[in-house]
């Protein structure tokens, strides 16, 4: 993964990540839980961590696909908590992108962030969408892993993927008609992988770029 989420709310659902050369690309993972893991993650991922302080896990909710409005407080340990399940997801979704095992740890990680109360929506007298007071960060984790849950085992479980490009880790679910995705974005690893297929039958260099892991 290659820079933080820069978008704004409105522009959701999907967010704009930076690649190692300092482009701007679209990435939509096709769910709210799957946006977190463009955060960091385990092992080598943590090199990319941005949820550093509270105010970070705060920035990143407004950043995704959940709608405007949310006034969040979260503490040092809902920002500990957060990290671990982000990492625990990771770990999940990786296995189910890969056909491989559920870790029962991660599962285990993840029911418990869900059995806990989620964020509260209502309805506004203006006939908008509104939350209720006192959004945690806690909330926040059972939203998302509620969201969790009914990916992984709703109809399109099947079609949770790793990006099929040689350096990018970007994790998403393939939601399209066709159920055809192959990569993180079609403008960035897709086009990337098409100059290296076209290098390759031409006998150039196909070299991976240097500094993996990368994730975009």
């Amino acid at each position: 993964m290659n820079g933080r989420a820069t978008e704004t709310p409105e522009q959701s659902p999907g967010l704009t990540l930076m690649s190692h050369d300092g482009k701007p690309y679209r990435f939509d993972p096709g769910a709210l839980c799957l946006e977190l893991l463009t955060t960091g993650g385990p092992g080598p991922f943590a090199r990319y961590e941005v949820l550093r302080e509270p105010a970070d896990l705060a920035a990143w909710a407004a950043r995704s696909r959940l709608p405007n409005g949310l006034d969040l407080t979260v503490s040092a340990e809902e920002l500990r908590h957060a990290r671990a399940f982000r990492d625990a997801l990771f770990l999940l979704t990786a296995d189910r992108a890969h056909g491989r095992a559920l870790g029962r740890r991660h599962v285990d990680v993840v029911n418990a962030a869900a059995a806990r109360p989620p964020l509260v929506s209502r309805l506004t007298a203006d006939g908008t969408h509104g939350w209720a007071p006192g959004a945690t960060g806690t909330g926040l984790l059972s939203t998302v892993a509620r969201d969790a849950v009914d990916l992984f085992t709703g109809p399109y479980a099947h079609r949770v993927r790793e990006c099929g490009a040689h350096d990018c880790y970007l994790l998403f679910v393939d939601t399209s008609r066709p159920g055809r995705r192959r990569w993180c974005a079609m403008e960035h690893c897709g086009n990337r992988e098409k100059v290296r297929a076209h290098r390759a039958r031409a006998g150039g260099s196909t070299a991976p770029d240097a500094g993996r892991p990368e994730r975009g």
